[in-house]
């Protein structure tokens, strides 16, 4: 038994496998997956091959909402007599799930509006999210940076939801969906309560850069933190640039305008991110001075400056 197990789960997607951790040593689970019966018999599986049987968990540890790692959450602790934690700000996306669904798909589609989405096009995400079988319910208890469990300890690293959480035991680092060895984390579509959550972000992957060499993600396998968070800070760097001269061509536009030229044609969950990905870039420049945000409905920006700044510092 070693102190630290990856249960890979499920055939993969753009972001690679799904990865729960289990640490027998403590009863602690992290991230158990989506809820499907073949996560959670690879789950399963994956717990006993561990040493820590379902009996046997104590504690499942949730880095965010987002179902493909929450998803088994309630239904691991209810079957193991456990307790889900997660920091306060994602809690009750898990615990009043259908409440804050509801919620959820009333503030998207007014945010999505706002970013000059269209109508149809918002009606139809909407339409297409379906509920997920969790339970309407679930005692779920909220935490903060730096609380601990069973000796693993939490840490806040907002930006792609806004209470993501790492996790850190025995100096190793659980990512969540902070940094990902192939896929760059969707920032400001992926939780639309969140304000600037590229900087935000950005702030959340110089934090741990600054203290781990290495980390374990909620896709795929052990990342090299430098080298991703330097990969990271490039993909913005010129993302943030592109949105700038969308912008400046056109004099004035939308996020959802600015989306478009970024990334073409969106429909569904595509648009979410598209559009959000751009608003947050947008957001960050407008308070950088680079840009600045036009009042009305839609939402716009312009240009502040004829050219975009070498060297621009996106974090705060």
């Amino acid at each position: 038994m070693t102190a630290v197990e990856r249960i890979p789960l499920g055939a993969g997607s753009p972001e690679g496998v799904n990865s729960a951790y289990a640490l027998p040593d403590e009863g602690v689970v992290i991230d158990p997956g989506s809820p499907t019966e073949t996560t959670w018999n690879a789950l399963r599986t994956g717990l006993d091959e561990a040493g820590l049987p379902v009996r046997e968990v104590e504690h499942v540890l949730v880095s965010h909402w987002h179902m493909d790692h929450a998803g088994l959450a309630c239904r691991l602790a209810e079957a193991a007599g456990a307790t889900v934690h997660m920091h306060a700000e994602d809690a009750p996306l898990v615990g009043e799930y259908a409440a804050a669904r509801d919620r959820r798909l009333n503030r998207d589609a007014e945010t999505l509006r706002r970013w000059g989405v269209p109508d149809p096009v918002c009606a139809a995400l909407v339409e297409s999210d379906r509920p997920s079988p969790v339970p309407d319910e679930y005692a779920v208890r909220a935490h903060a940076d730096g609380d601990l469990v069973a000796g693993v300890a939490f840490v806040h690293t907002p930006g792609h939801t806004g209470g993501h959480a790492s996790f850190v035991y025995e100096g190793t680092l659980f990512l969540g969906d902070l940094l990902l060895p192939t896929y760059t984390p969707n920032v400001g579509g992926s939780d639309t309560r969140m304000d600037d959550p590229l900087a935000d972000y950005l702030q959340s992957i110089d934090r741990v850069n600054a203290e781990f060499d290495r980390g374990e993600p909620g896709h795929g396998t052990t990342v090299d933190i430098e080298a991703t968070v330097a990969s990271v800070w490039e993909h913005h760097r010129d993302r943030a640039a592109k949105a700038f001269r969308a912008v400046a061509d056109a004099g004035e536009a939308t996020p959802w305008a600015v989306a478009r030229d970024l990334f073409g044609e969106m429909d569904g969950i595509h648009a979410k991110f598209g559009a959000g990905e751009a608003a947050a870039h947008l957001r960050r420049l407008a308070a950088l001075g680079v840009v600045e945000r036009r009042d009305g409905d839609p939402i716009r920006y312009a240009p502040r400056l004829d050219d975009y700044p070498s060297g621009v510092n996106l974090t705060p």
